[in-house]
């Protein structure tokens, strides 16, 4: 019972109920049409044969005379398909015919009840019958039976019905098949549903490959999953990074501070303590303020404040801010851009991955590194921005885990930073539908940032 509710409730069904009964409207419709055509087609096919029959009559009648008249009319049978006739005399006598004589019969057309010749009496024939005046009070009267329109329009009424009938039980027996088919997927959406709402992410819905509706959706509810899937180990690594990470600085925070409670005895240690403890929480505070930074992109709409951007004009003015400061650490910062290049997106995100990226190189590279700042073109119209150098590089087993948060090789670990910086690039990068690549550039490392030639995706 709750099955058979559940089917009259579902969309489907509805949906096949509703074209069932615009069928049976149309035919309906349709069948009052035919109806109405076939009877009067019957009734001018009627008209046109007893015009004829009495015509031919008339000519007899004129050619041989009323004897022969009454020979012609006796001479037709009365098979299934044959006319009634009449031939009334001057003084009203029935000569020849099947048709009773009619005290009131007149020329022209008449309808004229005619009683069945069968031995339960039958049912009388209904007879559209025409009268013509022979002359002198001489009648002939040709008709036929009425009844066998009435049949053909019986028969067509009848087949219309079943055929709605029968159109009418079929939809309706298909539309509770294809519910309960689509039920069966819709439970399979739910259920998979209730196992993640439960704790069991790697539950998927279920796909058939048949590429119909429910499939697409399914798929699109699966790609659905497989982000949230993916945020969510994104949050929970994020969660264990920064509980790890943030330790050691917090840890020597409060040390500092301790230290300073137990020993410092005169106002400069006092300073000292405090002014150590100020660019803890200074660290403390970037890196946070570079964790809501990565959030920030990761959570953006990709058409959220883009347009088109000068890309050549980005790069140049990020490589004119830290030229000073690269000239300044004994490093040659030098530029290959090339002119024109646009791309479509948010100007001061790509901004801020440019400068992380030449920071990167700054930071970690030492005196004498020759830092390449690089915009091209190629053939297929993508944009490449890269930042290279020479320096000591990365050893290969480091590179797929370098834009992951807080992680840092083994020669950055000594020098100031958060292992943040190309986790935002990798965000920027994610947002504007580029590929980030992190390649051994034999000596040192590279980073390049391709974008796609239609835009963000």
């Amino acid at each position: 019972m709750h099955l058979a509710f559940r089917l009259l409730r579902a969309a489907s069904f509805r949906f096949a109920a509703l074209y069932v009964g615009v069928f049976a409207v149309s035919a309906l419709v349709l069948g009052g049409a035919v109806f109405l055509a076939a009877r009067s087609a019957l009734d001018q096919q009627m008209t046109a044969r007893i015009e004829t029959e009495a015509a031919f009559l008339r000519d007899e009648f004129q050619s041989g005379g009323l004897n022969r008249l009454l020979a012609v009319v006796r001479s037709r049978g009365r098979g299934a398909s044959a006319l009634d006739y009449l031939v009334q005399g001057r003084d009203g006598a029935h000569l020849a015919g099947e048709m009773p004589l009619t005290a009131a019969l007149r020329p022209g057309w008449a309808i004229i009840q005619v009683p069945e010749a069968s031995e339960d009496g039958g049912r009388p024939e209904r007879v559209r019958a025409l009268v013509a005046d022979l002359g002198g009070g001489l009648l002939l009267a040709v008709g036929d039976d009425l009844g066998r329109v009435t049949e053909v329009e019986e028969a067509i009424a009848t087949a219309f019905l079943w055929t709605v009938g029968l159109a009418a039980l079929l939809g309706i027996g298909g539309g509770m098949v294809l519910s309960r088919a689509f039920l069966a997927r819709v439970d399979a959406i739910a259920r998979t549903a209730e196992a993640i709402i439960g704790g069991d992410l790697t539950r998927r819905v279920p796909v058939r490959g048949t590429g119909d509706d429910l499939d697409r959706l399914a798929s699109t509810l699966n790609h659905m999953l497989d982000r949230i899937g993916a945020l969510m180990d994104s949050l929970h690594q994020v969660s264990s990074d920064v509980a790890h990470d943030l330790r050691t600085p917090l840890s020597r925070l409060y040390q500092r501070l301790e230290d300073a409670r137990a020993h410092a005895r005169s106002v400069a240690e006092y300073a000292a303590a405090v002014e150590g403890a100020m660019r803890e929480a200074e660290g403390l505070l970037e890196t946070f303020s570079a964790l809501l930074r990565i959030a920030q992109v990761e959570g953006a709409s990709p058409r959220a404040g883009f347009r088109d951007v000068d890309l050549s004009a980005v790069a140049e003015s990020v490589a004119d801010a830290y030229r000073p400061d690269a000239e300044e650490a004994g490093h040659r910062l030098v530029t290959a851009v090339a002119s024109g290049i646009v791309v479509h997106g948010d100007q001061e995100l790509l901004t801020q991955a440019v400068a992380n990226l030449v920071e990167n190189a700054l930071r970690h590279t030492p005196a004498g590194t020759r830092i390449g700042v690089r915009l091209s073109r190629d053939r297929g119209s993508e944009a490449c921005l890269g930042v290279e150098d020479d320096g000591p590089g990365v050893e290969a087993k480091h590179l797929p885990r370098l834009a992951h948060r807080f992680y840092r090789g083994d020669r950055s670990r000594t020098t100031p930073g958060n292992g943040l910086g190309l986790s935002l690039v990798a965000a920027v990068a994610e947002l504007h539908g580029a590929k980030l690549r992190l390649e051994d550039a034999g000596p040192g490392l590279r980073v390049r940032l391709v974008f796609p030639a239609d835009g963000p995706r």
